[in-house]
């Protein structure tokens, strides 16, 4: 636990506590895998749970730095449709361990960013992509309950994937 987390009140530390949690409940599904077990695919679908790791990490991080800069640090231009890809999957050489150790690193960032913020009511215009409505904006404290739902839900994800595996369940 952090020192802003154990200085944190209020829906701060709330919100703190739930990316904390459905944090715990992605990584829980990991335990005890090797790395090929990690990167293996038990659905027809590309996802495995080093990807998923990988991927929450690089939205989390997306999403952080969208509360302090803006629109620019979630550019897309489908030039990097493929770079975004391959955040899905465990690549040659990259572990688990070292995919968790990043994951806990940007988890740090954004508990610190909590923290440190003005004001959770701070709007930021979301970039021009198909898939966000034109001209909105979110609020720092909107982006933070994104990334706790967009965890939880591909928490859900490496569920599916890890019972596939080996059987084994997170809950149960």
């Amino acid at each position: 636990m952090g020192e802003s987390e154990q200085t944190l009140t209020g829906e701060r530390a709330d919100l703190v506590a739930q990316l904390t949690k459905t944090r715990r409940f992605l990584r829980v599904t990991t335990r005890g895998l090797s790395d090929e077990q990690a990167a293996q695919r038990t659905t027809v679908s590309e996802l495995c749970l080093g990807g998923l790791i990988k991927h929450v990490t690089l939205v989390e991080r997306q999403w952080a730095r969208f509360i302090v800069e803006g629109p620019g640090a979630m550019s897309w231009d489908g030039s990097n449709a493929e770079e975004w890809g391959s955040g899905f999957t465990m690549l040659p050489g990259e572990t688990l361990a070292g995919l968790l150790e990043r994951y806990e690193e940007v988890a740090s960032i954004t508990d610190a960013l909590v923290a440190e913020l003005p004001d959770l009511d701070a709007e930021q215009p979301l970039p021009d992509a198909p898939w966000f409505e034109k001209g909105a904006r979110w609020s720092a404290r909107g982006v933070l309950l994104h990334v706790i739902a967009e965890t939880a839900h591909h928490s859900g994800h490496a569920d599916i994937i890890r019972e596939a595996l080996d059987g084994s369940k997170t809950m149960g």
